[in-house]
């Protein structure tokens, strides 16, 4: 079997920018829950999805805004989107998925932690993680845990990985460490490229075996002085954004592999859920 982890986050916010605005019969912004609504009732239509899961920010700061003041917030979220977050889980919910909302952890943390807990489950033989997000490359294990992209149906296992950043999975965190992540706020260290620093990760690894001496890195990458210069003088701050960029794995995810199972929808729910967001097509599909 497969298990399949969605990224509830990215869709709503996928859905905010591709599916037509919507109004309830209340007033209230509501196209992109029903378009999270429609995107996940189409996947889950799809026999191979048996296992789902689904994860939320329910805000967006969470304990890495304690460790890093420039860390992403949630400033400039369109107040309209930032309402439907609560909608989205209800959703979720309705639709008879596992629902973990966050809010000390980010979502990505819930699906890093879900992966490292379902992937050596008897009879599992992949874990899906569904979302196109960067961070999450750094889950992926061989064939037994990978991405998928559902929008442009792009699967990255660990060969993929590489071939896209140039390191492998578990050298994620240190290449945002170096070339840093506008999206999360994270800086980055001076003059440090994604092509010099997949030169020197792809070799190396981590930072702990980058030595200060670019001599010995046994690798040749342009300007290497000037980059081993600026890492040894900020060795500490790429410290904190690998941390900063590490995804969790100690998230509480009491549920067992049978309670992941998918059982149809909450039908009480999801009608009343229907009806509070005008969507009348959507039951007859389920």
């Amino acid at each position: 079997m497969k298990v399949h982890l969605v990224d509830g986050t990215y869709e709503l916010f996928r859905s905010w920018f591709g599916a037509p605005e919507s109004k309830s019969p209340r007033g209230q912004e509501v196209g992109a829950t029903r378009g999270f609504l429609r995107s996940m009732a189409a996947m889950l239509r799809d026999d191979e999805v048996t296992h789902v899961g689904c994860a939320f920010d329910q805000r967006v700061e969470s304990f890495r805004n304690e460790l890093f003041d420039g860390y992403k917030t949630g400033e400039g979220l369109e107040p309209a989107l930032f309402a439907q977050f609560p909608l989205a889980e209800r959703a979720s919910q309705a639709l008879g998925m596992v629902t973990w909302p966050m809010v000390t952890f980010e979502a990505d943390d819930a699906l890093a932690a879900a992966a490292e807990k379902f992937a050596d489950a008897p009879d599992v033989e992949q874990v899906v993680i569904c979302s196109p997000d960067k961070d999450l490359c750094q889950c992926v294990r061989d064939r037994e845990v990978v991405t998928l992209d559902r929008r442009r149906e792009i699967v990255l296992d660990s060969d993929g990985v590489r071939e896209k950043f140039g390191v492998w999975p578990e050298s994620i965190p240190d290449y945002f460490a170096l070339v840093g992540d506008p999206a999360d706020g994270i800086p980055g260290i001076a003059r440090w490229g994604a092509k010099s620093a997949s030169t020197v990760l792809g070799k190396l690894l981590h930072l702990e075996n980058i030595s200060d001496d670019h001599e010995q890195w046994g690798v040749k990458v342009r300007g290497a002085a000037a980059l081993a210069q600026n890492l040894r003088e900020q060795r500490d701050d790429a410290i904190l954004y690998r941390t900063l960029a590490t995804l969790r794995t100690d998230v509480p995810i009491e549920e067992s592999l049978d309670d992941l199972r998918w059982e149809g929808p909450d039908r009480p729910a999801l009608e009343a859920l229907c009806e509070e967001l005008g969507e009348r097509t959507l039951l007859d599909r389920i």
